[in-house]
């Protein structure tokens, strides 16, 4: 929310506000070690790390499908817990890496509705969330097709609508450019330009993390191992050799123009 003469409200509780997070699994593995970090309202995030850094384990905090460990995770000021998981769930939505993970209705109109319509929306509300989700990822003229009609590219996108139809706060993507083509990369990186909505993205495509996400994270062996500009990040080069992060050959961080 942003005032016209004062600038962005600073009032407002974090979107996500992670304190001291620690999980060891049932096997004894420790996971996460401590983990702290805030993303304000809007911010676009990326969460980098090698395989095995935790990062799977942290998102699955987010909306409560883990629980147990010691620390705490808030979303919009609301603590992560049993009294507030239906909330929590509304609120953080997570887009998963298989968009065949998140598709299973008939029709794509059917498979955005799934979520408000558990919720309680019915009629005339219901179709017009469903048409409002998928006018923002550009598929509203497919509300009738079969999802496993649709190219990949267009999956993904529907997948992000199921999440989008629930007005989430938080926009939780793993790995979203992974098996899209090049036209279909750049039109995910739009719509999620033009979403206004919080951001974490978890991902490998460090140019994509670089393209959309101003600040980054790196998660490295349980702890956040840096918190700051994508840019900056990626051109430490002792910093991404440490965490095993490496960007493709010939990519140079500091020629490209970001943020937006």
């Amino acid at each position: 929310m942003t005032d016209p003469v004062t600038g962005p409200a600073t009032d407002a509780p974090a979107s996500l506000d992670v304190s001291g997070l620690a999980f060891a699994y049932p096997d004894g593995h420790q996971a996460l070690f401590g983990v702290d970090f805030s993303v304000a309202r809007g911010e676009r995030v990326a969460l980098l790390g090698p395989n095995g850094a935790g990062k799977t384990t942290l998102v699955l905090h987010l909306n409560g499908i883990l629980t147990g460990g010691t620390g705490t995770v808030a979303v919009a000021g609301l603590p992560v817990d049993k009294r507030n998981m239906a909330e929590i769930r509304r609120r953080v939505g997570i887009v998963f890496q298989d968009p065949d993970d998140q598709l299973f209705m008939p029709t794509v109109r059917e498979d955005v509705a799934f979520g408000p319509a558990a919720a309680g929306v019915r009629g005339a509300e219901l179709e017009a969330c469903v048409d409002r989700a998928l006018t923002l990822v550009g598929m509203a003229e497919f509300k009738d097709r079969p999802p496993h009609h649709l190219s990949f590219g267009q999956r993904r996108r529907v997948a992000v609508a199921t999440v989008l139809a629930m007005e989430p706060e938080i926009l939780v993507l793993d790995e979203p450019s992974s098996n899209l083509d090049p036209a279909s990369r750049r039109e995910l990186a739009d719509i999620l330009r033009s979403l206004d909505v919080t951001v974490l993205m978890v991902t490998h495509d460090l140019p994509y993390a670089l393209e959309l996400c101003p600040r980054a994270l790196i998660l490295s062996d349980g702890v956040i191992a840096a918190d700051g500009p994508t840019a900056d990040l990626l051109s430490d080069d002792d910093l991404m050799r440490a965490h095993r992060l490496e960007l493709p050959f010939g990519f140079d961080p500091r020629s490209v123009a970001t943020g937006g």
